[in-house]
């Protein structure tokens, strides 16, 4: 793979890539697209990294279908697909970590202890192996993307972070692998996720600046509904810590358990800019 995609940049070729954990879906798809409309040359990895299961996880379930995965990077006009053994990436007496302080100790990295540590690992393992131009993220994952951006950058790698937004299906509940453990009943009542986060954007959009209030208003709104909330955040879109008062920017964070599947989501706050010469004031 490293010999393949150094011979592909040395030609003058651009290389774009995408990591998997495989069970692909519509979402990868979007992702392997915008690569392949950028680069000459696409590589995707399928890989179902162990290091980023905590304990109460069940690796070994973790969906494989290996061979319709392969048919999905075919049609989206995938070069090159990386699905390397446990064993090649974590040989015996592996003992080598990547530790992205400050903003892995919140959220996702507080209910999932351990877990950005395998992440941040594995990614950048699979970016000295392909040496990509660009890497493709999508923004369902939004903690994740903005861990492996501060790496990339805190490492000094070359590599360009693309995050792309989420995909979403016709009921607006954002796409994942998880979603296909969700009964039909769970499925119903997966959806206030979505629904909250829009609601709570509306207050925004409507003027509430007082980040407290929004998120009160987020878990009062998916108590309605009676599912196991693990988080609901109004945070800094870069530094991921809560905000008391919302500026320009901001990112709404939240993460639900319905039956025994988790889901994640997000919305991401950006005020449109005011014409030249117009204050709020004038605004009223």
């Amino acid at each position: 793979m490293r010999e393949t995609c150094t011979l592909a940049r040395l030609s003058g070729m651009s290389v774009g890539f995408v990591p998997t954990m495989g069970a692909l879906h519509n979402g990868h798809l979007s992702l392997l697209r915008a690569a392949r409309a950028e680069n000459e040359v696409v590589a995707a990895s399928i890989f179902v990294n162990p290091t980023q299961f905590g304990p109460s996880e069940d690796l070994e379930k973790y969906p494989r279908p290996l061979e319709a995965d392969l048919n999905m990077c075919e049609e989206a006009g995938v070069n090159l697909v990386f699905t390397p053994a446990r064993e090649a990436l974590y040989p015996a007496g592996y003992a080598s970590f990547v530790d992205v302080e400050g903003l892995t100790d919140r959220w996702e990295g507080e209910v999932r202890n351990g877990h950005f540590r395998g992440v941040a690992t594995i990614v950048l393992k699979l970016l000295q192996i392909v040496g990509p131009d660009r890497l493709y993220m999508g923004e369902k994952d939004y903690q994740q993307l903005q861990v492996i951006r501060r790496m990339v950058r805190d490492f000094h790698l070359t590599t360009q972070v693309v995050g792309l937004p989420t995909v979403r299906d016709a009921d607006g509940l954002a796409l994942s692998s998880r979603n296909a453990c969700l009964s039909l009943e769970e499925r119903k009542k997966s959806l206030i996720l979505p629904r909250t986060l829009h609601h709570c954007l509306g207050f925004i959009e409507d003027g509430e600046r007082r980040a407290w209030e929004v998120q009160r208003a987020g878990l009062d709104y998916l108590s309605v509904e009676g599912v196991a909330t693990d988080y609901f955040a109004v945070v800094d879109p870069d530094t991921l810590r809560q905000l008391d008062i919302i500026g320009p920017r901001a990112a709404l964070l939240a993460a639900i358990r319905v039956g025994n599947t988790r889901l994640i989501d997000n919305r991401i706050w950006n005020e449109a800019p005011q014409p030249e010469g117009l204050t709020h004031a004038d605004l009223g």
